[in-house]
């Protein structure tokens, strides 16, 4: 992915997140319930490996790893709380 969209402005924290869960769950094959907010993280077609992966692909997409902030961080629950982490790590 690159970083930069093709008119040389940042995606958002946001949209590289749903890109990113987007080309992993084609790649691991897997179908996706409508990514909403308030969709349970757990509950939206990826495994826990998926969602691995997507963590790690987003520490080199976003260049952020919220999750090494702080050792007491709770996983988000919700794929809001999760783009709410990432979002609030890039401010």
């Amino acid at each position: 992915m690159t970083s930069r969209m093709a008119d040389n402005t940042e995606p958002s924290v946001r949209s590289t997140i749903l890109d990113e869960i987007h080309r992993i769950a084609a790649l691991h094959n897997k179908q996706l319930a409508p990514l909403t907010d308030a969709l349970p993280l757990m509950e939206s077609g990826l495994d826990s490996l998926c969602v691995a992966v997507l963590v790690a692909s987003l520490d080199d997409a976003l260049e952020l790893d919220p999750f090494a902030e702080d050792e007491n961080l709770a996983f988000p629950v919700t794929l809001g709380d999760f783009i709410q982490l990432y979002e609030n790590a890039a401010a």
